[in-house]
């Protein structure tokens, strides 16, 4: 097997963030289950609902994007395989992809629907409602995936969101086949209790079938994949059918079982929770950044609490701080 000439390769929703404040009777007047994620079918709900929000701010998001984009950051060298369409959310999403150091090359797609967004109301309490208009990025074709790019990754990371489709469902199980053909490590993020609700026997039957190297979850997410309020049967579960098991805990920290070692990392301290979107996909980032660089499963899980950390800390699910000089300044 060749060295990896990337480290982090992601197939993921290519999603634009509106981001505005909002308090909890806005939440249940909308119909919203605060803190999950709900799917928005067509551009004129998505635009009713963007009428009613507060004064927005625009950013660059989907899960495996902010993923890859905090290991950018990090100092890994990743790519990134998504569909926009041919319209200004497009170029905004390329844009700030391509200006984070991300390879980023899958062809626009003309005509409906638009680019997709995600629609985030902000609680007092940093907690984030999203309501998602998948739009172009349901249609990412398996054509549109770049073979060497993925061949030329330590690790492709796969996000749960864009399973939903049948379209990119296809794209992605063809880049797991590429992956392992060539050598190397998948990685899942199970991304929300809607997608395992809906897909939650495809994501058993992979890892039942030794598709999946690195799994990502949220408490919720394990017990519900699992099928079971006790969390350490969940573990026990899910640890026994991939090699790394990685579950965030918020304030409770996270766990990760390596080859049935089990290790856990505390939350890292933080002043005051500002925003909770994108804690996951940054957790993601130092921890996968920490794996493709040799670290031990106990600095990597310490490497995605601290990036966890820094993202709760302010609006929006990308670093505003230099997560390279940050975790070097908390490991020591």
């Amino acid at each position: 097997m060749t060295e990896a000439a990337y480290d982090v390769v992601a197939i993921g929703n290519a999603i634009v963030d509106i981001l505005a404040q909002a308090d909890d009777a806005f939440i249940v007047q909308e119909g919203m289950t605060k803190g999950s994620m709900q799917l928005v079918f067509s551009p004129e709900e998505a635009d009713a609902l963007y009428a009613k929000m507060g004064p927005g701010r625009e950013v660059s998001g989907g899960s495996a994007a902010n993923t890859v984009a905090g290991i950018a950051t990090l100092g890994g060298k990743c790519g990134f395989i998504g569909q926009v369409a041919d319209d200004q959310l497009g170029q905004v999403f390329a844009h700030d992809i391509r200006a984070s150091g991300i390879r980023y090359d899958t062809p626009v797609r003309s005509g409906a629907p638009t680019t997709a967004r995600c629609l985030i109301f902000v609680t007092p309490d940093g907690q984030r409602t999203m309501n998602t208009f998948l739009g172009a990025s349901q249609f990412l074709p398996e054509a549109a995936l770049d073979r060497d790019l993925i061949a030329n990754a330590a690790i492709l990371y796969l996000e749960g969101y864009l399973w939903d489709p049948e379209e990119p469902r296809r794209a992605m199980r063809a880049g797991i086949d590429i992956a392992r053909t060539a050598g190397r490590r998948v990685a899942f993020t199970l991304s929300d209790v809607f997608c395992i609700s809906r897909h939650g026997d495809d994501f058993r039957a992979l890892m039942a079938d030794g598709l999946i190297d690195i799994l990502f979850a949220n408490e919720n997410e394990l017990l519900a994949l699992c099928r079971t309020d006790d969390f350490d049967a969940a573990v026990a579960s899910a640890a026994a059918q991939v090699p790394t098991l990685v579950v965030t805990r918020s304030e409770k920290g996270a766990i990760a079982v390596q080859d049935g070692a089990r290790v856990e990392v505390a939350a890292e301290p933080i002043d005051r929770v500002v925003d909770t979107t994108g804690a996951g996909d940054l957790f993601a980032a130092g921890f996968l950044h920490g794996q493709a660089q040799g670290r031990d499963v106990a600095t990597s899980l310490r490497m995605g609490a601290i990036c966890a950390a820094e993202i709760i800390s302010h609006y929006g699910a990308r670093p505003e701080v230099d997560l390279k000089a940050l975790v070097a300044q908390k490991l020591g």
